[in-house]
């Protein structure tokens, strides 16, 4: 039998938010002993300490608490659209979403997607925040966000990602730069070119590393967090970019011109993912929200803009190394997929033995050359 109420968890949540039991309270309009029992029963209950009390300073969420918190808000979101569903028969989707997007591919995708998701489902509501990768993992782990839109670069293996697109990198240089006369450009030829940075990460780790791998030293003459600081740094002349988001259109903020060229070298393309933690089950809105951003993103790859059809999945058969000692699942499509565990590529620590690759046979994954 279960032994605490959803009353409970609400209040311990309430307070862990808050970070006050007086604040908690207020906010709930109740008693501050109300929050305190609460929290005390739960405690009695899990036989942990949830929280430690700081005097005239508040509360805040033990290890314990913490794992408890995100679970907790998991429980209530869900017993929150079960009243929901049981109220409308399940014929309609509501409720808020709560949705992280990685701060260069927000602005490029999200206003026209949520635009049609509102569309679909007007009883529904996302709260979007935009951040950096490492802002967006922390969001997940705590609570604050369901799922977040995200490259997957260097993530960590608790989260289960849906794959909705690959996106391709490409060559940023000023429209006068000699090396816009070839239709694509090999990496070796940007040896001694200034390098503009995009100083984001896993951005930053990964450009520099895609030229390493060719064997070019990064010139880097300046570096921004800013895309369109870059940008306009390189429409200004003052050296070429590596970027993998490529705005609808080739003008910076200050009116100038840039031109993109496709990587000549094989690259293999970006996936952008959805992510959420594979821990937690996810509402009816989120697995909704879900299949709505595939069929979107299906309906609006575009080529030459390097937004590929996320592919096809297909189970592992086998491992093998590349030529640079690279770990390579070989699927069941015919196709390798590379499944690296250095980063800033992918945590994959299960690759580095033979008995986690062994347990990994069978595995899906999302074939990135099936549609090209």
């Amino acid at each position: 039998m279960i032994s605490y109420s959803l009353r409970q968890l609400t209040y311990f949540v309430a307070a862990a938010e808050h970070g006050s039991i007086a604040a908690a309270a207020r906010s709930l309009n109740i008693s501050q002993p109300s929050i305190s029992t609460a929290v005390a029963k739960l405690e009695a209950q899990f036989g942990v300490q949830l929280f430690i009390r700081h005097h005239a300073q508040g509360v805040s969420p033990t290890q314990a608490g913490r794992r408890l918190l995100i679970d907790a808000r998991s429980l209530l979101a869900q017993a929150k659209e079960i009243g929901e569903s049981a109220h409308d028969l399940g014929q309609a989707v509501r409720g808020e979403l709560s949705l992280g997007g990685f701060v260069t591919v927000t602005p490029r995708f999200m206003p026209r997607l949520l635009k049609s998701f509102a569309a679909a489902h007007p009883d529904a509501s996302v709260r979007l925040f935009e951040g950096h990768q490492d802002e967006l993992l922390a969001g997940l782990d705590d609570g604050r966000f369901e799922m977040v839109l995200i490259y997957d670069v260097d993530l960590p293996e608790h989260l289960e990602c849906r794959t909705l697109a690959a996106i391709e990198s490409y060559v940023l240089l000023p429209p006068d730069h000699p090396l816009t006369e070839h239709e694509d450009i090999a990496l070796a030829d940007l040896a001694d070119v200034p390098m503009v940075l995009l100083d984001v990460p896993p951005s930053v780790d990964y450009f520099t590393s895609i030229l390493r791998q060719a064997g070019v030293e990064p010139n880097v003459a300046y570096r921004s967090p800013s895309f369109e600081t870059v940008r306009g740094m390189v429409g200004n002349g003052f050296g070429y970019s590596i970027l993998a988001t490529r705005p609808a259109g080739d003008i910076t903020y200050d009116g100038l011109p840039i031109a993109y060229r496709p990587i000549r070298d094989k690259i293999d393309p970006g996936p952008l993912v959805l992510a959420r933690l594979a821990q937690s089950r996810p509402t009816r809105l989120a697995e909704t929200f879900s299949e709505f951003c595939e069929g979107w993103f299906r309906e609006h790859t575009d080529d030459s803009a390097g937004i590929r059809q996320a592919g096809r999945l297909s189970p592992i058969t086998g491992f093998r190394k590349d030529e640079h000692g690279d770990w390579v699942a070989e699927l069941v499509c015919g196709h390798g997929q590379h499944v690296r565990h250095n980063p800033p590529f992918q945590n994959r620590e299960w690759v580095t033995t033979a008995a986690g690759r062994k347990k990994k046979l069978g595995m899906e994954l999302s074939c990135v050359k099936c549609l090209r």
